[in-house]
């Protein structure tokens, strides 16, 4: 099964977080929210239902699969360290992921859309594949096509950009650089419980 495609603002309202970022979703989760299907106000959730939350938070934020998000924690659980804090460093070197906090797009799904169409290159080199880990040093540039920087330049000159420590993003050249590893801190996941995700994916 590929990456989430339904209604994303029943997502961000089941939640009860921004974890899509389009203004349909933003917009569904501050109208209403309340679980969709629900009347009343959201219940308090055992412990099982937060730990599973915050896990579908991450798999949803980051645009990972089930399988792969899978394959992140048993990476992370082998490396020595804090497996939580590892887990969430790896998604956020996703290169989708820091094309879309860079500034090049307002979502990630944006990015993860223009790197399967080719519009990006890494150090030089044209990539479609979303799940490339970033390493220091790395330039993440558009190809020299006419129709795809018109378009990317609309995008950062309309839309209000986060500067992030670990990415130097030229606006006027439109190049992002990788200037050092994200740390734990950090992560854009939405308000999740780390430690919570690892107990949970450890059973």
């Amino acid at each position: 099964m590929g990456r989430y495609t339904g209604p994303k603002g029943r997502i961000n309202r089941r939640l009860g977080s921004m974890v899509f970022e389009n203004h349909g979703a933003v917009k569904a989760l501050e109208k209403r929210p309340n679980p969709p299907g629900m009347s009343q106000r959201r219940r308090k959730l055992t412990v099982y239902g937060e730990a599973l939350a915050d896990k579908q938070k991450i798999k949803y934020h980051y645009g990972m699969r089930e399988a792969q998000l899978r394959r992140y924690f048993a990476k992370a659980r082998a490396q020595k360290g804090n497996t939580g804090e590892l887990l969430l460093i790896m998604c956020e070197r996703r290169l989708d992921n820091v094309i879309r906090r860079a500034g090049f797009t307002v979502t990630r799904m944006q990015a993860r859309q223009g790197v399967v169409h080719r519009h990006f290159q890494l150090n030089g080199k044209t990539i479609n594949k979303p799940s490339i880990f970033v390493e220091p040093g790395d330039v993440i540039t558009l190809r020299n096509r006419p129709n795809v920087r018109k378009m990317y330049r609309e995008v950062v000159d309309s839309a209000s950009r986060q500067s992030v420590d670990w990415i130097a993003f030229d606006a006027k050249d439109l190049e992002a650089r990788v200037q050092s590893l994200p740390s734990y801190t950090d992560s854009s996941a939405p308000d999740v419980q780390i430690g919570r995700v690892v107990a949970f994916m450890s059973r």
